[in-house]
């Protein structure tokens, strides 16, 4: 019959308010558990597949926090962006440029300014990694789970899982026919969203399940403050030619942020081939556009105003400034708009096969995936609303990339002490990625179609190969007590990158930008990241456990930077970042399973961390190995849903990172000056650096923590309401990681608070649901502004402004599904 219980159906389930690791799971027989918890009280179990295998979270030696389809819902976390403001010590910052992200979890991430970096939190999909930041931009709907799982996550997790893993499961067919609707209008954003499913049995051995969304901003959430500007444009088509000098109006543009549009949809074929054979294939399209840099914020500079646009403040506030590219010029550039509106525009589709065949104590699995996106941006990249023409400055880009992967594994489910898995897995990429940047009025009325007013131009491209294998075994010392596992994932990586610059401006090629001249690497890496933990578990509802792990992200190529006629191939390249480290856990249920009480200790040292900074004055985004850094930290989380009131849950954590860089020489800021630690030539002759030792990382306060209630009931008889509330706290940090003081993020409290009614068998439900309701300015990534910061490494510095990537603000969502049966 269907409906088999197989690890690829199983999800990650149920945390309580608060992003605790508690109720409104799936039960251990798979069977939703939220009505018997509202009416008995008490903790649900929580399953989870952090090890491949099907297991609870209160016994499974790892830190991870799960979150249910119904918290999902309950919430409205459909975006990771989401997930992370629920979510302490975890940031995610949107960016419209590089890699389209910033993913960062206890202090350790890679900012998101160079394409050519991936993240060290992997995203996982139904299985399948997904390494680029634009990742975030797919909308995830119609979940089963989420699981965080945090610190190195190498061994059961593809590659590049550094710093941890967000591992994100759709959900699969029912045994019985149900459709839903859900539509909800956001009064901020003006945002009108409608999500549908369908889904049930074709056959006893044949399900489906079809979801779509659709979405449409019809206000905004950032106000763009700019004012229409006079561009100005001299063709020069050679040197000691002049010509004609033209005016050009860059119109302020009349859409604010983000004006998002996106459609995505997902099909499910779930077949059970024989009673031991199933297959399931997924398939997804989505496209998703918004207004450009609609999140940017400019929102500290050296004394209060902006350095590109005097007069204009740098505030802590929801707005940006920023210029459409003007009309005449967007028609022959090429990638804009004719009417040089500012956009970003992305699309995906990916098809994912997933074959299980079941042994009795072995199961064999194989996951294989396609995937590709297409990222197009035009975009104001001086973000300031220049007042002068000379420091305009534009840009224009298409991404492309597609990946191929295939995992095969074998996993036992002996009854003795001895268990094992193993594992291989194949993946190829391709890259592609072609910019345009206009600025300082550079014209040639004698360019190729599409560069007249383009300075410079860049192509690049990465074809990547992974081949790796891996293997645990679990052997049980005193049964069902004392365990030891034993791991190693080996990875062998090959990169071949190629950048060239077509086209330069006759003015400025030869002599600042190397033109026709091919760059071209072949990188291979190689690594074994082993581990091994050590669990305890003297009673049914307590789990100890120490455990040693490493973890191995591969090198590559800046496929964002600059060639100069001097620039040696070298600058293009960065290794291999790594981690290693040990934690320690203890997991409890007590007063019969009303209170879940556990405690997480951790301590990491990360070797070649990978970071990406802007040189403001080149226009160029350059990656680096920034040396070392540590986290240590302490994480506390408890659950409490006592019987003698039924449908209560409190939940919240607490949360101590100490995440600062060790031996580490870096860029210094830009603006940054000798008394404030920029050496002159210290990374090389012209070359100033600084010392990062002691320093914190980027995005790692040092105290986060939550707190949340949630409470369920019946109204009568046929109807039911529910309440909740959330809050997340997080002490000051630096968004920068490069320690620019101004770019310093405050202490903050952000609130979220649910309001739901509807029947008792949830045919159909009404929900307010406020998310931010203390409309807290929250910078989750910075950069340097282009064009801005001076005299670096002398005493004559300004330092550059931070242009902030900024979280949501308030919003506030009325919502109405409707369910048969």
């Amino acid at each position: 019959m269907r409906g088999r219980r197989t690890l690829t159906s199983v999800l990650a389930i149920a945390c309580a308010c608060g992003a605790a690791n508690t109720a409104h799971a799936q039960d251990a027989a798979g069977e939703d558990s939220e009505a018997s918890t509202a009416a008995k009280g008490g903790l649900s179990e929580i399953i989870v597949t952090a090890r491949k295998r099907v297991e609870s979270a209160q016994d499974v030696p790892v830190s991870v926090t799960a979150i249910s389809a119904a918290e999902i819902a309950d919430r409205d976390l459909t975006s990771l962006e989401r997930v992370a403001a629920a979510t302490p010590q975890l940031a995610i910052g949107r960016n419209a440029t590089g890699s389209g992200a910033q993913l960062t979890l206890r202090g350790v991430g890679s900012n998101s300014l160079s394409i050519g970096t991936e993240q060290s939190i992997a995203v996982i999909v139904d299985g399948v990694y997904y390494g680029q930041g634009r990742t975030i931009n797919e909308g995830f709907f119609d979940l089963g789970g989420i699981e965080i799982l945090k610190g190195p996550q190498s061994l059961f997790f593809g590659k590049n899982a550094t710093a941890g893993v967000i591992s994100i499961t759709t959900a699969n067919p029912t045994d019985y026919f149900t459709a839903s609707s859900r539509t909800s209008y956001e009064f901020n954003a003006g945002k009108l969203k409608e999500e549908v499913v369908v889904s049930g049995p074709v056959s006893d051995r044949v399900g489906f399940r079809l979801a779509a969304r659709v979405a449409k901003d019809f206000g905004h959430l950032f106000d763009n403050r700019a004012d229409s500007i006079t561009y100005t444009t001299t063709d020069r088509p050679a040197a000691g030619v002049t010509n004609a000098t033209t005016d050009h109006i860059a119109t302020a543009p009349s859409n604010n942020g983000p004006k998002e549009r996106e459609y995505l949809v997902r099909g499910t074929i779930d077949w059970e081939a024989t009673d031991r054979l199933t297959a399931t294939l997924k398939a997804n399209v989505g496209y998703n556009r918004t207004s450009g840099t609609w999140n940017y914020a400019v929102f500290a500079c050296d004394g209060g105003q902006s350095h590109l646009s005097p007069g204009t403040p740098c505030e802590r506030d929801f707005a940006l400034y920023s210029n459409n590219m003007p009309a005449d010029i967007a028609a022959e550039t090429r990638f804009a708009r004719p009417d040089g509106d500012n956009f970003n525009k992305y699309s995906s589709w990916g098809v994912t096969g997933t074959l299980e065949y079941d042994l009795d104590a072995l199961t064999i699995t194989s996951v294989t995936n396609y995937q590709w996106n297409r990222n197009t941006w035009s975009l104001d990249i001086d973000y300031q609303s220049a007042s002068s023409p000379a420091l305009n400055i534009w840009g224009t880009e298409v991404s492309d990339y597609n990946a191929f992967s295939e995992e095969l594994r074998v996993l036992s489910d002996f009854d003795g002490a001895f268990n094992f898995l193993l594992g291989g897995y194949y993946q190829t990429s391709e890259r592609g990625f072609e910019q345009n940047v206009l600025f300082a009025g550079f014209e040639n009325s004698e360019a190729p179609d599409g560069f007249r007013y383009v300075a410079y131009a860049k192509d690049s491209s990465t074809e990547g190969e992974t081949l790796s294998a891996y293997g645990q075994a679990i052997v049980e010392l005193i049964p069902d007590t004392l365990e030891i596992t034993g791991g190693a994932r080996y990875i062998h990586e090959t990169k071949d990158s190629i950048f060239v610059q077509p086209y330069a401006h006759p003015l400025l090629a030869g002599s600042r930008y190397a033109v026709d001249d091919p760059l071209t690497a072949k990188q291979t890496f190689d690594n074994w990241s082993p581990e091994a933990t050590l669990t305890w578990t003297p009673s049914e509802t307590v789990t100890v456990y120490g455990a040693y792990k490493t973890a191995y992200k591969s090198g590559g190529f800046s496929n964002s930077s600059i060639q100069s006629p001097t620039t040696p191939l070298e600058f293009f390249l960065f290794e291999p970042e790594k981690a290693k480290g040990f934690e320690v856990g203890l997991k409890t249920d007590l007063l019969d399973r009303q209170l879940r009480f556990n405690v997480t200790g951790y301590i990491y040292k990360f070797t070649d961390l990978q970071v990406t900074y802007l040189d403001s004055a080149a226009l160029a985004y350059n990656s680096i190995n920034a040396g070392s850094a540590k986290t240590k930290g302490v994480e506390v989380e408890f659950a409490y849903a006592p019987y003698a009131v039924p449908g209560l849950e409190l939940s919240g954590s607490a949360n101590y990172n100490h995440a600062r860089y060790g031996t580490a020489l870096a860029p210094c800021y830009g603006g940054q000056s000798f008394d404030a630690g920029c050496i002159p030539n210290l990374l090389s002759i012209g070359t100033p650096g600084q010392d990062l030792d002691g320093k914190p990382t980027s995005d790692a306060p040092d105290w986060t923590g939550s707190l949340g209630a949630r409470y369920e009931a019946d109204l009568n008889q046929s109807m039911k309401y529910g309440l909740s509330v959330n809050a997340r706290y997080s002490s000051d940090y630096l968004p920068s990681a490069f320690g620019a003081p101004l770019s310093r993020q405050d202490e903050y409290v952000s609130l979220d608070a649910g309001v739901r009614f509807g029947a008792i068998d949830d045919t159909w439900q009404l929900a307010l649901i406020g998310k931010n309701l203390t409309n807290q300015f929250v910078a989750t990534g910075v950069t340097d502004g282009s064009g801005t910061g001076s005299g670096t490494g002398t005493n004559m510095a300004v330092p550059a402004d931070q242009v902030g990537f900024i979280s949501m603000p308030r919003t506030v969502t009325l919502q109405l599904t409707l369910q048969i049966p």
